[in-house]
């Protein structure tokens, strides 16, 4: 499975290793580039990246509005920065800037690794902070990528592959971070952690990504610090 690929054989440089946490959301897209480059495997589609630069034709991929964006890597936060944000009150005094400046929670949150995924642009930005969900199973939105985007109804259904992934990575943000979630999004989570269990790259990313940050997610698994180097 292309997902498989997608961590699998990521290998931590000496310097990711032994790396501080990222400060800043910029801090943690430089770290984050060295830590996919090893397999350069984005997210929602499984496309392979050479630099920012996606291989759509290989993965079948084909842009549905943005050909300039779906081309390139952009760096998502599975759980929105507005999702973050805006229940503090930072956001209410200025929105996501006065966050980034001002408040250090947010700041860390934003930083976050483990929140974060190489995403093709086009899907990210046609993500934008809807929340994931069920959608009747449309073939074709992206040509071949399993990833659906319902943008009347603000819902996205990622490709079943990730689904695991994503819910344990909300259930993570929400403990860590005091986020909290819907009776809708707990009870969708919960099904999705428990029909999508843990894989072998999950279980790796999150070693690895816990090298950097000093912590695993819990929901995944546990993490060996000792073994970072």
């Amino acid at each position: 499975m292309m997902v498989r690929s997608l961590f699998v054989s990521l290998m931590l440089s000496s310097f990711i290793a032994h790396a501080d946490a990222p400060r800043t959301f910029s801090e943690a897209k430089k770290v984050a580039w060295k830590l996919y480059a090893p397999q350069s495997t984005e997210f929602y589609c499984g496309c392979k990246y050479t630099g920012n630069r996606v291989n759509l034709a290989a993965c079948g991929y084909v842009p549905r509005k943005n050909a300039n964006r779906a081309a390139r890597i952009e760096w998502e936060h599975i759980v929105p920065a507005w999702q973050i944000g805006h229940q503090r009150q930072c956001w209410q005094n200025g929105g996501r800037k006065n966050c980034t400046r001002n408040d250090k929670v947010y700041q860390t949150a934003e930083a976050d690794l483990h929140n974060l995924v190489p995403s093709i642009g086009e899907v990210n930005g046609d993500r934008s902070n809807f929340s994931f969900g069920w959608l009747p199973e449309q073939r074709g939105q992206y040509g071949s990528c399993l990833t659906q985007v319902d943008f009347k109804a603000k819902k996205v259904m990622p490709r079943p592959s990730i689904r695991g992934m994503i819910a344990r990575t909300y259930m993570y943000m929400s403990k860590q971070y005091g986020l909290r979630l819907s009776r809708q999004d707990t009870q969708l989570y919960q099904a999705w952690d428990k029909t999508y269990p843990v894989q072998v790259w999950e279980r790796q990313r999150n070693q690895q990504v816990a090298c950097v940050m000093g912590h695993g997610n819990a929901f995944v698994g546990p993490v060996d610090l000792k073994a970072c180097g």
